[in-house]
């Protein structure tokens, strides 16, 4: 006995040693990618390359209203709620990889039979057997699963993390559009009041015999398009309310008591900090997400070459068998030492026949590979390309405000005057009622421009990839406690996972 013991022991101190070896296939190496050094806009005095405050919401607007509202989005929306269940997966996943590096084959079975023999005598027939199973990761197979797994888990952080900043993003935008489309209705009833004072001079102009008809009727068309307007801008309001609230994990309702009184467009500071291009790969989840999943594929890599080398296995059995038929046996017996028998062995497999497949998904696995590194430099150019175009459509956005303010006032003074000179009979109700157009018009884009600037700047933030900070670096503080309740309530299995050190 004690030779077979001293071999496997050999074999086993083999094995521990050769799972020590370095690991077969690529390295992974983080992949470079073109960044420019600055932004097109450098050289203007707005523009500052000071990191991106984390929470950028409550520097750009200060506005406890949208503070609150991105508060809540963050503890109970229902996709941000699905991305942390899609780490819990991965986490699970990597658990599973770890797992394997320890005896991936463990069995313990048994049996009891009666049986009936020679001249109707029955008897009992009493089995049981422990068997265990090693494959020691020689070649790094195990370990490369265990990289790719922690790769993909980091990859699904990444994830939520870019759900997380649209989320924000879309919040914000959401509750500008309100803010914009509440000013525009504001606009709007001021100029229907203009127009039913016009209709009202052209009336009494009428009555007096001093105009035609035409004039009163052309002051009625105008004054009732200004109110179909309302009920335009009105279906517009209820809209993004109903969005705000389904973005806030909730069904749409009543939106007064969470937005309050109307309020007017935040103001917001001409000057924005971005930070520089060579930020972005930092920040960017998604630019992050596209090199995790080529850090978890190049392991792939490794872990296809390993299947052209032999696969090493050692293990042991234990087993116990008595039956009453030998009359001198019985239950008893069963863990004695004359009934119970030992087994050991090494093993090694090793598929040389079949390389032409091996090799083939090889340079599968590379060609994925090479596919994901493409995309992630795609990713990274692109992303530079969502900034600077942020850049420029807020800046314009700005410079349009300024032209667009003079414009309101020169239509303004226009109807003024207009309607002087139309009471003093100097000119017709034409000129009146284009200036009213005029002015109607231009408040309404002076207030949309408003609210463009403030969403050019949400959207600027969004392609800068800030806000995704502010969480819990623990990948189960993902997972909110009223779905941590219904899982455990589902099955206990989660208690040590969800348990607080």
């Amino acid at each position: 006995m004690k030779r077979p013991l001293k071999s496997f022991a050999l074999c086993v101190l083999f094995v521990m040693l050769a799972g020590g070896c370095a690991m077969v296939g690529p390295d992974y190496q983080v992949p470079t990618a073109s960044v420019q050094d600055d932004w097109l806009e450098y050289e203007d005095s707005s523009l500052e390359t000071a990191p991106v405050s984390p929470e950028w919401w409550k520097a750009a607007f200060n506005d406890p209203i949208l503070d609150r509202l991105v508060n809540t989005a963050l503890a109970q929306n229902l996709s941000l709620r699905s991305a942390g269940l899609r780490v819990l997966q991965t986490r699970q996943q990597l658990a599973i990889a770890m797992g394997n590096q320890y005896p991936q084959q463990q069995q313990i079975s048994g049996q009891a039979q009666s049986r009936s023999g020679n001249k109707s005598k029955s008897y009992e027939t009493y089995d049981m057997g422990f068997n265990l199973s090693w494959e020691a990761d020689v070649w790094g197979r195990f370990r490369r699963q265990i990289e790719s797994a922690t790769a993909a888990l980091e990859a699904s952080v990444g994830s939520y993390d870019g759900i997380m900043v649209s989320l924000i993003a879309e919040v914000a935008q959401t509750y500008l559009l309100i803010r914009t489309t509440q000013q525009r209705f504001a606009v709007a009833e001021d100029n229907l009041k203009l127009q039913q004072k016009s209709l009202q001079i052209t009336t009494a102009k009428f009555e007096g015999g001093e105009v035609s008809v035409l004039d009163v009727e052309q002051a009625r068309t105008l004054y009732y398009n200004t109110q179909a307007s309302l009920a335009s801008l009105e279906l517009s309001l209820q809209q993004f309310k109903n969005s705000l609230a389904i973005l806030l994990g909730q069904p749409p309702h009543d939106m007064r008591t969470i937005l309050g009184p109307v309020q007017p467009i935040p103001t917001i500071k001409p000057a924005v900090a971005v930070g520089m291009p060579q930020n972005l790969i930092r920040r960017r989840p998604d630019i992050r997400t596209a090199e995790r999943q080529l850090a978890a594929q190049s392991a792939q890599i490794g872990f296809a070459v390993s299947d052209l080398y032999p696969q090493f296995s050692i293990g042991g059995s234990i087993s116990t068998s008595v039956s009453t038929a030998r009359g001198f046996q019985n239950f008893g017996d069963l863990f004695t030492e004359k009934t119970t028998g030992r087994g050991l062995f090494g093993a090694f497999q090793w598929n040389i026949f079949q390389y032409g497949r091996l090799k083939n998904n090889i340079r599968l696995q590379d060609a994925i590979f090479q596919q994901l590194l493409e995309d992630y430099r795609q990713t990274v150019l692109q992303a530079q390309g969502e900034v600077e175009n942020a850049i420029v459509a807020f800046f314009k956005s700005q410079q349009q405000q300024v032209s667009l303010q003079s414009a309101t006032s020169a239509a303004r003074r226009a109807v003024n005057v207009a309607t002087v000179q139309y009471q003093e009979g100097d000119v017709t109700f034409n000129t009146v009622i284009n200036t009213l157009r005029t002015l109607a018009a231009q408040q309404d884009e002076l207030a949309a421009i408003q609210g463009t600037i403030t969403t050019n700047l949400v959207g600027l933030y969004k392609s800068l990839g800030g806000g995704w900070e502010v969480r819990s670096p623990d990948p189960l503080d993902l997972i909110d406690a009223k779905t941590r309740q219904e899982m455990l309530e589902r099955t206990d299995y989660w208690n040590k996972t969800f348990e607080r050190e």
